[in-house]
């Protein structure tokens, strides 16, 4: 199932898809927020702007608006 960054929940893990490049700035891409890259949401800030993730033992914080440009995959869970 495909959503964007800023509709998971904190601890879930997504592998990120596609996003719009004209609304992610380089930083991001500079530091591992690639395609097909695994992102965990660690914690969302009071009124849930910005968001703390980790992208490949890279800690970032993101903008509720940057977030929503990101799509990502949520891997099967299969215990």
């Amino acid at each position: 199932m495909d959503i964007n960054l800023a509709q998971l929940q904190i601890g879930q893990k997504g592998i990120i898809q596609e996003f719009n490049i004209d609304l992610v700035p380089l930083k991001l891409l500079e530091m591992g927020c690639l395609p097909g890259n695994e992102v965990q949401i660690l914690q969302v800030a009071p009124f849930g702007d910005p968001l703390y993730l980790n992208v490949n033992d890279s800690y970032l914080a993101i903008r509720l608006e940057t977030a929503r440009a990101i799509t990502v995959q949520i891997p099967n869970e299969s215990k």
